[in-house]
């Protein structure tokens, strides 16, 4: 993960479309993998100015998003291959405008796949109830409001997985 992350940054400062940049990042990534592991990734760049957000998908999970006054939903897109298990994958985009007011949510598969005690799933229904009961807060309340839930959900069950959370929102 810790090397995608490098290379994904290296290979933004150089320009591309997500789409690009995920391919080259594979492509190095398969050409020293001699451990077969592989990561998930969501890569977006979004166009401050205009609300433009152009993504592509390597096996992650779905972002959610708010539309300003409404509700919290997934926004289910083309996922492609994960990082680091098949050289020349062809990666796509989505396209989506955020408009002032809306909100994106992104988050790795800790957060729906936490456990509790009995091994019953967290879930994407209960993240979008509490994403949907922070909607009018901020990203950092709305990133303590589901991160808390979680924590009570899971209660003492140990955590196996980590909870990686990431909210924006247009102003």
């Amino acid at each position: 993960m810790m090397v995608t992350n490098i290379l994904i940054r290296d290979r933004m400062t150089r320009g591309g479309s997500p789409k690009e940049i995920l391919t080259s990042v594979n492509d190095s990534i398969c050409e020293h993998n001699e451990a077969e592991m592989f990561v998930t990734v969501w890569l977006g760049v979004l166009e401050l100015s205009t609300g433009k957000l152009i993504a592509a998908n390597a096996g992650h999970e779905d972002t959610a998003v708010c539309r300003k006054d409404g509700l919290f939903g997934l926004c289910r897109t083309k996922h492609d291959l994960v990082i680091g298990v098949m050289d020349h994958i062809r990666y796509h985009e989505v396209e989506m405008h955020l408009e002032k007011g809306d909100k994106l949510f992104v988050f790795t598969d800790g957060v729906p796949e936490a456990m509790d005690i009995g091994n019953n799933l967290f879930g994407l229904d209960r993240m979008l109830e509490a994403l949907n009961e922070n909607r009018d807060k901020t990203p950092q309340e709305i990133l303590e409001g589901v991160h808390r839930r979680v924590d009570v959900f899971v209660g003492e069950a140990p955590q196996f997985d980590d909870l990686t959370m990431l909210c924006i929102e247009r102003r």
